[in-house]
């Protein structure tokens, strides 16, 4: 993770409540404290609508938080779990988490917030019919209602237009949610479970944040629309927002989205769609809420005041009078969202203007219920001005703290952590529950929009500034220094007190023999007495090998023999650790780290793939040669070929000419530039009798064109439906018959999608059998390309075998064995 300079001028908020400072609370600059000084007056707000992370328009998001001064919020209804990866193998679930943290990161970055639904992103859809046979329509309807309910936007911007086969079916499918949503959120029998929390809420319009591709937005006559100019200069925060969008945009590391900022003029277009129509202001009508609440302009005027007579040399000198608009902020009866967060950003304004910083930090990233422990509470204060303590409390001890911090003078204390038995795993609250028809599953109603998990463990700071109550939570989080990078701060991270690893995801039965795997379980403590099961096979299927205990390491590592039966040819497999006391352990851990968001930690269920397969293969050695990252070579070993994974410097042709197949990893010609230099090594490799399989690539950018020994050209053709019809000429080449059968049953129970990026020009030496098309769409034969080359084989191949084979898909793991036994004589040498 990225060290933590300083606090953003973002708060991260609860659907239902906020959780004011997640971090330690550092200073801002003078001009930064009178930019939040403008937006704690400014009670203007959008929700912007979206499908996935890096949807939304981060120059649009900018300008309106930090020019218009409103508050913005992005609702993407998915986490972006059916996404590619360009910095690492994580797809699905994982990469669904390092996205939603890059958004974060993100909203950071631009002065945003951040919320989601509960939808999945399910992979690339062509048509909103086919998102909302997909996805549950009331549901994901009912959570952007409820989002609307209770952020209670002013206007509503959608990224996209509601005008199917535009574009991706997701992103069509959040306009035509939205537009709904705008129609029902007002009306009381629209969802009336949800009233309990929200009021019913009607915006004041809604818009279509307007483009064209590939060119400037050009309004048909008559359309209503606004001009914004993001191109602008912003003095207070030293940046345009152009380049505030740059950031923001840079975050969205895993796509590729490294973006730099224009110098100059810019401009983004919103066109109005429905509502309240304006003639020149989008917010035209939109009354100022101080207008709505007693008090409220007499606090609208104590705000100007302070801005008008801000002290920016002794930024602490406004204090006082910030104080008296806490004070009568917090004199205000109204539960309303808006309030309670202007009451946050006042307490925010006061800590950063004496330099408040508070840190609660752990020896340790990671813990476990029962684990004992000392964490550090650390508190300072800059400033003159005297912050007196009174107590924190942290889980069910009350600490009393007697002193006042001033002057630069810090307190420390040792705070005793004691973590009941029962206390929740830091597991992600979307996955605390099996995913059910693309769909997360989340009991609490509260918990629905929440970018990410609340602290694991935070504590409850009271004290007084100027005779005022202020309550302060501080998380715990664990901080080192890196030799490197300087100070670090991570999550506190509460793990199972036991966990399972498999070291198989895929276990093959070929041809009726057996195969063992190794279940390892971890424990936090010491080893507890328990045995092992699995879930979904009989006993008579599988025969403990052995049991290795450890207690030095707290690990029982069992090897267990998997064997052939009648349990079909593909079937999900549990595994769980029952203690002597019943308690059930059957997760496992799994860590993913990246400095540009926090370490991520979760709980997957502990289960493999149990495959039984005839199959025919021989005793190769494959070369694989990584691209942006993949598990293809793990389900290789699986499947018995010895796989070696080649760095930059192996890509000579004699050491090439040590194998007998070589694999291209996914978008390895769009990531690695070593290999799009020896393009023409590897045709040579083919041409002295070679076998290579080159998998996707995205249409662009290329780092080169030589893409095959003969010519090819992509496209962004792809069949998107994963059960869609495949026509087969069974006759056109010997890979769909040798050394495996292919059937028409192969192309069954594909996961997500057939493939992507296929060509749609190639040479007539190339031999194309496979003929795919989504339903109501023109067939492609782009998705598989066969040549011979001198004395070897070549392929070119935009089908999905990046999700297919770890999902274990029996059919598609069946023809690509087919591809790599073309490796033909030179397997016998």
């Amino acid at each position: 993770m990225l060290p933590l300079r300083k606090l953003t001028r973002t708060r991260c908020f609860l659907i239902l409540g906020l959780a004011l400072f997640t971090g330690s609370v550092y200073s801002q600059t003078s001009s930064e404290l009178f930019h939040g000084l403008e937006k704690l007056k400014e009670t203007k707000r959008v929700l912007y609508v979206a499908a996935h992370p890096d949807d939304e328009n981060t120059r649009l998001i900018g300008y309106l938080a930090n020019g218009v001064h409103a508050e913005v919020a992005y609702l993407s209804l998915t986490r972006g779990d059916g996404g590619q990866n360009l910095i690492g193998k994580e797809l699905g679930i994982e990469l669904g988490m390092i996205r939603t943290q890059e958004l974060i990161r993100a909203r950071e970055t631009d002065g945003g917030r951040q919320f989601f639904s509960r939808a999945i992103d399910f992979g690339f859809s062509k048509h909103p019919d086919e998102t909302l046979t997909n996805w549950e329509r009331e549901k994901v309807l009912e959570d952007v209602i409820w989002i609307i309910r209770k952020f209670q936007p002013d206007i509503v911007i959608n990224r996209f237009n509601d005008i199917p086969g535009t574009t991706h079916g997701h992103h069509t499918t959040s306009a035509i949610l939205s537009l709904e949503a705008f129609d029902k959120a007002a009306d009381p029998t629209v969802f009336p479970d949800q009233l309990q929390w929200v009021e019913p809420w009607q915006p004041t319009r809604v818009f279509w944040n307007a483009y064209n591709w590939g060119g400037q937005y050009e309004p048909k006559e008559g359309t209503m629309y606004h001009r914004f100019e993001v191109g602008d200069f912003n003095p207070f925060l030293g940046q345009t927002y152009s380049k505030i969008a740059a950031d923001s945009r840079t975050m969205h590391k895993s796509q590729g989205f490294g973006s730099t900022a224009q110098l100059g003029e810019g401009s983004d277009f919103v066109e109005f769609v429905k509502g309240v129509p304006f003639t020149s202001d989008p917010f035209q009508g939109v009354a100022t809420r101080w207008d709505k609440v007693p008090q409220g302009k007499a606090i609208e005027r104590a705000i100007d005041l302070v801005i008008a007579n801000f002290d920016f040399k002794n930024p602490e000198n406004n204090v006082p009078s910030l104080l008296d608009i806490r004070q009568q902020l917090y004199e205000l009866s109204s539960n309303a969202l808006w309030i309670k967060e202007k009451q946050a950003d006042i307490d925010q304004l006061i800590l950063e203007s004496i330099g408040f910083a508070a840190e609660f930090t752990a020896p340790k990233e990671l813990s476990f219920p029962t684990d004992e422990f000392r964490a550090l509470l650390t508190l300072n204060n800059y400033s003159a001005i005297k912050l007196d303590l009174q107590s924190f409390s942290v889980l069910d001890d009350d600490i009393s703290l007697a002193g006042t911090l001033t002057e630069n003078r810090p307190l420390t204390q040792q705070i005793p952590i004691r973590l009941p038995r029962d206390f929740p795993a830091s597991q992600p609250y979307w996955m605390v529950q099996q995913p059910k028809d693309n769909l997360f599953q989340i009991d609490n109603r509260l918990d629905i929009g929440k970018p990410f998990n609340d602290p694991s463990v935070s504590g409850n700071l009271v004290f007084r500034i100027g005779g005022q109550k202020f309550e302060l939570q501080v998380p715990l989080r664990y901080k080192y220094n890196d030799q490197v990078d300087g100070e670090i701060v991570q999550p506190f991270t509460v793990v199972p007190r036991a966990s399972l690893s498999i070291d198989k995801e895929n276990v093959f039965l070929l041809n009726g023999a057996s195969d063992v795997l190794k279940v390892e379980v971890s424990f936090e403590k010491e080893l507890m007495e328990g045995k092992l099961s699995f879930e979904g096979i009989p006993e008579s299927s599988f025969e403990i090998l052995s049991e290795i205990r450890e207690p030095e390491k707290k690990k029982i590592t069992y090897s267990v023999k998997l064997l052939a039966g009648s349990v079909g040819e593909k079937r999900v497999v549990g595994v769980r650790f029952v203690t002597q006391d019943e308690e059930v352990f059957d997760q496992g851990k799994r860590r993913i780290t990246y400095k540009h968001i926090p370490n991520l930690t979760y709980f997957p269920p502990a289960e493999f793939n149990l495959i039984q397969l005839n199959l025919n293969t021989s005793a190769q050695r494959i070369g694989y040669i990584p691209g942006a990252g993949d598990d293809v070579p793990g389900v290789l070993r699986n499947l018995g070929y010895e796989v070696d994974v080649l760095d930059d410097g192996a890509l000579n042709l004699s050491k090439m000419l040590e194998f007998h197949t070589l694999i291209v990893g996914i978008r390895a010609l769009n990531v690695n530039q070593a290999l799009a230099d020896e393009m023409s090594t590897l045709f040579r490799y083919v041409e002295q009798g070679g076998n290579l399989i080159v998998q996707y690539n995205t249409s662009s950018p290329l780092l080169t064109r030589q893409l095959g020994p003969y010519p090819l050209q992509l496209s962004r053709n792809r069949v998107a439906v994963e059960d869609s019809p495949v026509n087969v000429d069974f006759s056109a080449h010997p890979v769909l018959t040798t050394p495996n059968r292919i059937v028409m049953k192969d192309f069954e129970g594909w996961v997500q999608e057939r493939g992507l990026y296929f060509p749609n020009e190639w040479d007539d030496q190339y031999i194309t059998p496979l003929e795919m098309q989504d339903p109501g769409e023109t067939p492609t034969k782009g998705s598989l390309l066969l040549a011979n080359y001198g004395k070897g084989t070549f392929t070119y191949s935009g089908i999905s075998w990046f999700r297919l084979l770890p999902a274990g898909v029996p059919g598609a793991i069946k023809l690509f064995v087919n591809l790599i036994e073309q490796a033909g004589e030179r397997k016998n040498d």
